[in-house]
């Protein structure tokens, strides 16, 4: 049986040996895994994988730098970018640069296993839409329910996470809230996904709205 050859590049070390023991208790699968850095191009050179899982949110390099190198090499390997929720700009800037699939960090095994044979077969696989998550559900609530200071208190953002919250709920874009921040475009684009990561919102639209909530 023909192995189906995956690189792993995930900062994380504890999630990335885990995820690669697992892939290669596997029949189908042979997996190798590196940091966000340059050994994952050494590695991908020497296994010229079928699939790159890439964590989106890598802290040594851009993810999408990443990902244009891989897809410029090995314009035959299949990527699938991991998340815990994807924003919906990443996801659009993403399919445009060639990624094959989007897998969310908290997916069961099956389904995480599936978007990798599937990828392999030439199916793209997007997302599931989160609109109606509990998680949303519970936000909304809260808004409505005039319980946001509770909400807010819970997961303790940062100072500059809580500016950004701000920058953003009064229209200005990355770009511009990198300039009033002093700070790079990519810092306030992970900055981003860690507040969404903590709020479990998945639009900057509902960042915005929960930031307004909190002003009134």
């Amino acid at each position: 049986m023909k192995k189906i050859k995956v690189l792993l590049i995930e900062d994380n070390r504890l999630l990335r040996d885990g995820t690669t023991a697992i892939l290669n208790e596997q029949a189908d699968i042979r997996a190798v895994s590196s940091a966000g850095n340059r050994s994952a191009f050494e590695k991908a050179k020497k296994l010229v994988p079928d699939v790159v899982l890439l964590d989106l949110g890598l802290k040594s390099r851009n993810s999408l730098r990443v990902l244009q190198s891989i897809k410029k090499q090995y314009p035959g390997t299949e990527i699938v970018v991991m998340d815990l929720i994807p924003v919906h700009s990443d996801v659009v800037e993403f399919v445009k640069a060639g990624v094959s699939g989007f897998i969310p960090k908290d997916a069961t095994l099956d389904d995480f296993l599936h978007t990798i044979r599937s990828v392999v077969k030439g199916v793209k696989t997007l997302p599931p839409t989160m609109a109606d998550s509990l998680f949303s559900q519970i936000v909304e609530c809260a808004i409505q329910g005039g319980t946001v200071d509770r909400v807010i208190a819970a997961v303790r953002l940062s100072k500059q996470e809580q500016d950004v919250i701000c920058l953003l709920a009064e229209g200005k874009s990355i770009t511009e809230t990198s300039i009033k921040l002093k700070v790079a475009a990519f810092t306030v684009k992970s900055h981003v996904r860690n507040i969404l990561d903590k709020l479990a919102l998945h639009t900057r639209l509902e960042l915005a709205t929960f930031a307004r909530a909190k002003k009134v």
